[in-house]
């Protein structure tokens, strides 16, 4: 066996004795559970370039939104934990209604009523996703940033536009 043989068998035989260790010490496995997304993300982004690049028509850039926000969705569920679903759902409306204004506005040949769906589609989705977030802590935030405003209000009634409040 010359040289560059025993060289390339090693090389071959470490690689694989790193791999076997890494995948019984559950590296791999973190990888799968924290990025499976890109399975999701990367044809979506790989949709886009393809009709960018006047490969495909632009019906390709519906699934390839809806891929890349879903995937977006699920990357905050595995930062913020599975719950935050419960919060986050309405971005699965967003992702079609992204969809739908993608193909809107770069295909060639426009289509009546495609945007004002993107735009109530989105409206709906924005509605919504308030809605879930309202339903956290971020109310109690909401109601002091009232109860600040109506008390600096009241307190400045009746002062002239050179005084200060203060």
């Amino acid at each position: 066996m010359s040289d560059n043989n025993k060289l390339m068998t090693g090389i071959l035989i470490l690689a694989a004795g790193i791999v076997i260790l890494l995948g019984k010490l559950g590296f791999f496995s973190f990888l799968g559970r924290a990025f499976w997304p890109l399975l999701l993300l990367i044809p979506g982004i790989v949709l886009h370039l393809w009709h960018f690049w006047r490969k495909g028509p632009s019906e390709l850039l519906l699934p390839g939104a809806i891929l890349v926000v879903y995937s977006i969705v699920f990357f905050i569920a595995i930062i913020g934990g599975w719950g935050t679903l419960k919060y986050t759902w309405p971005l699965f409306f967003l992702g079609i209604a992204v969809g739908l204004f993608e193909y809107d506005y770069f295909s060639p040949r426009r289509q009546s009523g495609m945007f004002i769906a993107a735009l109530i589609i989105g409206a709906i989705s924005v509605i919504l996703l308030g809605w879930t977030l309202f339903s956290l802590s971020l109310i109690y935030v909401l109601a002091v940033l009232l109860i600040i405003g109506g008390i600096w209000l009241i307190v400045a009634r009746g002062r002239g536009k050179n005084r200060s409040i203060w």
